[in-house]
């Protein structure tokens, strides 16, 4: 994310790391492991009417491997499971826009900085 953060202007560690550590709760914190190597992390809100998909990195060393892409169907079944959509804000500009919507996401709103996405399940797209 740092690059998508300084390509826009706004990195700033110190600003990054508060707003992190702000919103941590281990519970909605999973480490991404493959072998003995730490590949990144996620962090999913659950809400009472959607999941919410807070952060998701995957170490550059790491990326093109499908590791964020099985995180994301593993949150989909979960999110089918209990016919909730699942959404996410996204840096516009960044390379996880394509990722997401790739994925089935859909823009839900934009504004100069970020955008908004949505994912429905099955349950909720018929209706």
């Amino acid at each position: 994310m740092r690059p998508s953060l300084e390509a826009a202007g706004r990195f700033d560690p110190d600003r990054a790391r508060q707003r992190f550590l702000d919103s941590f709760r281990a519970e909605d914190t999973s480490l991404i492991c493959l072998g003995d190597s730490v590949a990144g992390f996620y962090v999913v809100r659950r809400k009472s009417d959607h999941l919410y998909l807070d952060h998701l990195y995957v170490i550059a060393a790491f990326q093109g491997l499908g590791i964020g892409r099985r995180v994301v169907d593993d949150l989909k079944i979960e999110a089918e499971m209990h016919a909730l959509p699942i959404r996410l804000m996204a840096l516009n500009g960044s390379p996880s826009n394509d990722f997401y919507q790739s994925l089935g996401f859909r823009v839900v709103s934009a504004d100069d900085l970020d955008t908004i996405y949505e994912w429905l399940p099955d349950s909720h797209s018929a209706g």
